[in-house]
């Protein structure tokens, strides 16, 4: 199930890339950027009183997990310049080539209290093959 879910997401990515950049082309980066995550606060506000869930801050996390939603802005507005000049497709694999590297270099070394998880030669070769595919997209 879990598989299925993470299909959907990269889906919704792809929308959500067409979506924001369309927005940016529209009215620029900075205020597309205030008008996508005004509208997610008011989603989740919505979910929230739905939902009847609270806001409760637990003690003790570290203060650099508050970070995520200036990374959060930084994804989007970046995305958003990317998309105007490569288009969906490449400015998500792209992306998630990004996603796949860094990812494998917190497992690797543990960055982030995260458990570590060694990188194999199979990774490898999936990154490489990732890699070539992102090739071929971009030098046709």
């Amino acid at each position: 199930m879990n598989y299925i879910i993470s299909l959907i997401v990269g889906a919704i990515t792809s929308i959500m890339i067409f979506f924001n950049g369309s927005l940016s082309d529209g009215y620029g980066n900075p205020l597309s950027t205030v008008l996508i995550h005004l509208s997610g606060l008011i989603a989740i506000l919505i979910i929230m009183l739905l939902t009847h869930s609270r806001m409760k801050l637990p003690k003790g996390l570290p203060l650099y997990l508050y970070s995520a939603g200036f990374i959060g802005i930084g994804t989007v507005m970046l995305t958003n310049i990317a998309y105007l000049k490569l288009g969906v497709s490449l400015s998500l694999a792209l992306g998630l080539l990004g996603q796949t590297i860094f990812s494998l270099l917190t497992d690797h070394f543990g960055l982030l209290g995260m458990k570590t998880i060694k990188v194999n030669p199979k990774k490898l070769f999936g990154l490489g093959i990732i890699g070539i595919g992102i090739c071929i997209m971009a030098f046709q």
